[in-house]
């Protein structure tokens, strides 16, 4: 019978992780229980959801119409796009993750407002993040209806005089009150097609950061220094691929539904990795066993931050940034439209009877739990 190595959470000595680099996520699952319990409290005020806390996004009736809502920011990109200096991308970043996890309930995204924070208001930021957030716009085809921009210099810090913003937005889709997507139908069997990501999207950049030497803890021009290395495996410097903008997956999965596949679930993989796959609605485990080569970025991180399997498939999405539940049948012709679309495709893995609702990632002899996260198979 196999054996789960149980990891220590110690963080002495030098050992790197996303918990020593500032982000503790066990400690924000212990405090969001609390948080959660009295935003319950509201349902009874006004039209009550149609999921329990958890998903992707959350689903509300209004009269005949389903809209679904979620929100979302680009986090410690921002961070990067200020010491490079380089603000035209990340409103895609900001659309993305919305966007993509509206899409996550089988949803058609819609509309979307932004809530800008800066330090101080320099016309040509706010110019170039509007060139960010239209292009996202024109990717996902949702319209940008409104926002906010807030100046708090007294909050808001950033890597330069008076440059530091937050971007974040709240994206709202329709669907139809029968089409909905949770993973309810998703069944032992069903494969699991994971969508190529560009890079690192939005997620583990405090991580990858810390890695490289590119915090706080060093002078401004050391950290832009770093960033600015050039690196041969990636063919960019390594600040260009931090900023790569998170893919937004709308187009090919709106022409899969289109296409009469039968989608069961839909899994953005964001922050805790292949550990999202849970969320979904479904008492089933999720075998991976046929993971694609991860892009250089993920290698590069992971050996100069000396970082174990378990860290980097718990924290990044480690090269697939959307998975699809369908069929085995289906499957094929999922490939085939996302190809259409410029999107390499992968057969990942397979669905499995499992209460437990296990991530098992064979190759690397991981075995996770949403809540504990991965440990080593012995």
């Amino acid at each position: 019978m196999e054996k789960v190595a149980v990891s220590s959470d110690s963080e002495s000595g030098d050992q790197l992780s996303y918990r020593a680099a500032g982000v503790d996520t066990s400690k924000q699952d212990a405090a969001l229980g609390s948080l959660l319990q009295r935003l319950r409290g509201t349902w009874s005020y006004g039209t009550r959801p149609q999921l329990e806390f958890g998903h992707f996004a959350n689903i509300v009736a209004l009269g005949p119409i389903n809209v679904a809502i979620s929100t979302d920011g680009i986090g410690t990109k921002a961070l990067v796009a200020q010491l490079l200096d380089k603000y035209d991308t990340v409103g895609i970043d900001c659309v993305a993750v919305n966007a993509n996890d509206v899409l996550c309930v089988g949803a058609v995204p819609q509309s979307m407002v932004d809530y800008i924070a800066v330090e101080k208001v320099i016309p040509s930021v706010l110019d170039d993040i509007g060139k960010g957030l239209a292009e996202g716009a024109r990717q996902a085809k949702i319209t940008i209806v409104g926002g906010e921009i807030a100046q708090l210099p007294e909050v808001i810090r950033g890597e330069g005089d008076g440059i530091g913003f937050d971007l974040a937005g709240t994206c709202i889709g329709t669907l139809d009150s029968d089409s909905a997507i949770t993973g309810v139908k998703i069944s032992p069997g069903d494969v699991i097609i994971g969508l190529r990501s560009t890079g690192v999207h939005s997620n583990g950049l405090t991580l990858a950061r810390r890695v490289f030497g590119a915090t706080g803890d060093r002078p401004l021009r050391e950290r832009r220094r770093i960033l600015s290395q050039y690196y041969d495996e990636l063919g960019s410097t390594l600040g260009e691929e931090l900023l790569k903008p998170t893919r937004i997956y709308v187009a090919e999965v709106m022409s899969m539904l289109s296409g009469g596949i039968n989608i069961r679930g839909l899994a953005h993989i964001t922050g805790d990795g292949f550990l999202n796959l849970p969320r979904l609605q479904a008492s089933v485990g999720y075998v991976i066993d046929n993971l694609p080569e991860p892009p250089p970025i993920f290698n590069l991180i992971q050996r100069e931050g000396k970082l174990p399997d378990v860290e980097m498939y718990q924290v990044f999405n480690m090269g697939i940034g959307l998975c699809i539940i369908v069929p085995e049948a289906d499957a094929s012709a999922a490939h085939e439209i996302a190809g259409s679309h410029g999107v390499d495709a992968f057969t990942i893995g397979y669905v499995v009877e499992d209460l437990d609702r296990r991530v098992e990632i064979v190759q690397l002899r991981l075995r996770g739990w949403r809540k504990k996260g991965f440990q080593p198979v012995l």
